[in-house]
């Protein structure tokens, strides 16, 4: 996993959390990116929460297994400002 492809999905969340997590080009663009780096644990994480956004229990559920979490109660606001807290030690 490189620098910049970590930085890549964290400004892709930004440019999502922007736009209050809806769907559209924002979210496609941060999954493409979870996609492309499928197996590495940040980017599986984003994807779980790819899938949270989209109300597809099923599939983040599937997504936070393979990185050893579990979707939370809270807002996916409060996830991502979690998550990107957690990421940037990666940076």
């Amino acid at each position: 996993m490189s620098k910049q492809n970590l930085a890549d999905m964290i400004e892709a969340f930004d440019c999502l959390a922007a736009v209050g997590f809806t769907m559209g080009a924002e979210w496609q663009a941060v999954h493409e990116i979870c996609q492309a780096h499928e197996g590495e644990a940040p980017f599986d994480w984003g994807h779980a929460l790819c899938h949270r956004i989209e109300g597809d229990d099923w599939n983040a559920d599937y997504w936070y297994r393979r990185v050893g979490k579990r979707r939370e109660n809270g807002t996916v606001a409060e996830e991502w400002s979690a998550m990107r807290a957690e990421l940037a030690t990666h940076r």
